[in-house]
């Protein structure tokens, strides 16, 4: 008797559940991904080697993931650095964020110049 009060508990809540609960959508980054297959786009593959390019990436992204004020989107932007010249890229939610990432990139020591590809995600 018990199982049955429990199967037909389950098989009620089952039914309740909203329809958001249904099966993900996935992400289509497909027209990102043709963008990115060009050789001038610069990608995380292309991080400098040197310990100086190392530093200035690991500086910005510790500072980025620090701030309480970003998104998780925005602690998620890309930092690729070169020879000193970091480039930005990824989504981020508002303008501000977009301007607080940059701004944080350019303050890093030994930084020459800042590449603030950063896109700031359209509401629907």
């Amino acid at each position: 008797m018990k199982r049955l009060v429990a199967l037909g508990l389950c098989t009620a809540l089952a039914g309740a559940l909203p329809a958001f609960a249904a099966e993900p959508k996935d992400a289509d980054n497909t027209a990102k991904n043709v963008r990115d297959r060009d050789d001038k786009t610069v990608t995380p593959m292309d991080q400098g080697g040197s310990e100086g390019d190392r530093t200035i990436t690991a500086e910005i992204r510790k500072q980025i993931t620090d701030s309480d004020a970003l998104s998780m989107n925005a602690k998620n932007v890309k930092i690729i650095t070169q020879d000193g010249v970091v480039t930005l890229r990824g989504p981020v939610k508002t303008t501000q964020e977009k301007t607080t990432v940059a701004g944080i990139a350019r303050k890093a020591a030994g930084v020459k110049r800042v590449d603030d590809q950063i896109e700031v995600e359209r509401n629907p």
